[in-house]
């Protein structure tokens, strides 16, 4: 009877059995794997995986590829998480007013969200050519000297970085404008009578009524920027230099340009366990900052 109380009803496993077949068939047991490979050296080709134990991992944490990856990792999420979050909730403050045509002007911005990264990054390819470019042509009209943009190591970053937060900026709109409208207007004006102005008001009132948003879009843009890779491939292909190269498309030059498994699992999983302390470190801030009204 207490084992029947700790696991529950059995036949409640009997439901779960449609999402938990394709679950394991195609989550946990692939990952499964991939932790197995990278404990092995394998090439793809050959019938013979060779155990190496550790070996994957210490040369993973000498090679200094792979803390550059990590920084590129990190430094793309930042730059790609803040601006998006701050320019999709200025447009949304912007447009939730009584403005005419902003039914136009939403779509025009949430138009490059559901435009493939593939399409969007041939686009921006052509923009950012330094000779005949669109980007560096403005340049020039305020007086400034072009940039090499996606042939510089100091340029291509920011480069891949203004696509992303161009084509998700949009997005992240949406859901604030969805947000902004479920703040209470009774608060904002209680908060005016007490002589508090539009400025202090948003930060004091809508701000953290808004909060669950901002956490929800914090972590799926977090997600998304781990996640990089079409953007990056056809841009830059992780260069010049590997200034673009994150820990994904490491995991990418590692298995199909190398045919090194074993690394990237090792990189994949590494992968994984800063997902995860991100997911963990997270909770931490949902539990301290997030302000949840029911």
């Amino acid at each position: 009877m207490k084992w029947r109380k700790k696991l529950g009803e059995p036949a409640a496993y009997g439901y779960l059995l449609p999402a938990l077949i394709p679950l394991t068939l195609f989550w946990i047991a692939p990952m499964l794997y991939v932790v197995y490979l990278g404990f092995t050296d394998w090439d793809f080709m050959s019938p013979d995986k060779t155990w190496v134990g550790l070996d994957n991992y210490t040369e993973l944490l000498q090679n200094e590829d792979f803390y550059k990856s990590l920084r590129v990792t990190l430094l793309f999420g930042l730059g790609t998480v803040v601006p998006v979050m701050a320019g999709g909730l200025a447009l949304a403050s912007l447009l939730q007013g009584k403005l005419r045509g902003k039914g136009i002007y939403q779509a025009i911005v949430f138009s490059p969200w559901i435009t493939t990264t593939v399409a969007v990054s041939i686009v921006w390819s052509w923009i950012f050519e330094p000779r005949a470019g669109l980007a560096n042509e403005v340049l020039r009209l305020l007086g400034l000297e072009g940039v090499e943009w996606l042939q510089s190591s100091v340029w291509a970053l920011p480069a891949v970085i203004i696509v992303s937060v161009w084509q998700s900026i949009g997005w992240a709109m949406v859901f604030y404008l969805a947000a902004l409208q479920q703040v209470p207007q009774d608060l904002k004006e209680a908060a005016a009578i007490d002589g508090a102005g539009r400025l202090r008001t948003f930060w004091n009132v809508t701000i953290p009524l808004i909060s669950p948003t901002s956490f929800f879009l914090f972590i799926i843009l977090w997600i998304q920027s781990f996640q990089a890779y079409d953007q990056i491939s056809i841009m830059t292909q992780g260069g010049p230099a590997g200034s673009t190269r994150t820990l994904l498309y490491l995991y990418y030059q590692s298995a199909f340009e190398r045919f090194d498994v074993g690394e990237a699992s090792a990189v994949a999983l590494v992968l994984v366990l800063l997902s995860a302390a991100f997911s963990l470190l997270s909770g931490w801030v949902s539990r301290r900052f997030v302000h949840y009204t029911n």
